[in-house]
């Protein structure tokens, strides 16, 4: 978790952002996230009353303070979506809990904040058709069970095919990756799958979600991506986001790295790049 404080740290020590950049989302108005969660689920986390077995598989202890978090996170990348289409891309720092299902939590996700965000631009008529764009390692299981029957929702996930969580749900589109993917082969497969994609599907708003878990020095990954790697990766959605004119609202998703600094510097090539291209 300490990513989340020093990244920013980073970011701004060297340059690449400053303080004025940032914005401290308050919580989620819970009606937003009852479009997409189940209200007898988001109850009885408001009221931290879920059983063993559930607080088991999000994977934390529950508290006010997590639900808290949740709820503040979800908004920020609620927030984001209006940053990103008045200026092109915004950050949610902490963004990316695409575990989340409509009625239950797993993988230390609990609400589904690009979810959430996406039916919330619909609902307020400010996009038609939305593309998520999901490179964690892992997959997108809630976010693609949430979009299951929503054709304005596209959901794209990149993951390792024998990663976590090993029942998958169906996305739109899923690329099952084989364990120690290199760069060229990543690369590619990307480009040649999201070229064709956005010419065919002409989305007017983008969610991607950058984790840094594809490195070869991640722990739990299995894949073999260098950092450079990695930020080729990034410099080609934020790329193909900026001519196209595309709205994208960026968050960071997993790393687990043993060393903090490889977490920190993929992370920080991200913002780095949206300095450069935008």
């Amino acid at each position: 978790m300490s990513k989340y404080e020093l990244l920013p740290e980073q970011l701004v020590y060297e340059g690449t952002v400053n303080e004025s950049q940032f914005f401290a989302p308050e919580p989620l108005d819970v009606a937003i996230a009852l479009a997409v969660h189940d209200t007898a689920y988001v109850n009885r986390l408001l009221k931290l009353s879920l059983n063993k077995q559930e607080i088991r598989k999000i994977g934390f202890p529950l508290s006010a303070a997590l639900i808290e978090r949740e709820l503040r996170i979800a908004q920020g990348t609620v927030s984001a979506t209006l940053f990103a289409k008045e200026d092109g891309i915004a950050f949610n720092i902490a963004g990316g809990t695409h575990h989340a299902f409509s009625d239950a939590g797993e993988g230390f996700c609990l609400l589904n904040d690009q979810a959430i965000a996406a039916q919330w631009l619909l609902n307020q008529q400010l996009a038609n058709q939305i593309l998520i764009i999901d490179l964690d390692v892992h997959q997108g299981n809630g976010t693609a069970a949430i979009f299951a029957n929503e054709p304005r929702v596209f959901t794209l996930s990149f993951h390792g095919k024998d990663n976590y969580p090993m029942h998958k749900e169906k996305s739109d589109l899923d690329i099952a990756l084989e364990n120690g993917t290199d760069d060229v082969t990543y690369l590619q497969l990307l480009k040649e799958t999201l070229d064709s994609l956005i010419l065919r599907l002409k989305p007017d708003f983008l969610f991607f979600q950058a984790g840094v878990d594809v490195l070869a020095t991640d722990k739990l990954g299995k894949l073999k991506l260098s950092r450079e790697g990695c930020k080729a990766r990034d410099r080609y959605i934020l790329e193909t986001a900026r001519k196209l004119a595309l709205p994208v609202v960026v968050c960071m998703g997993g790393g687990y790295s043993e060393k903090l600094i490889d977490i920190i510097e993929a992370h920080a090539n991200t913002y780095r790049l949206a300095r450069e291209i935008y």
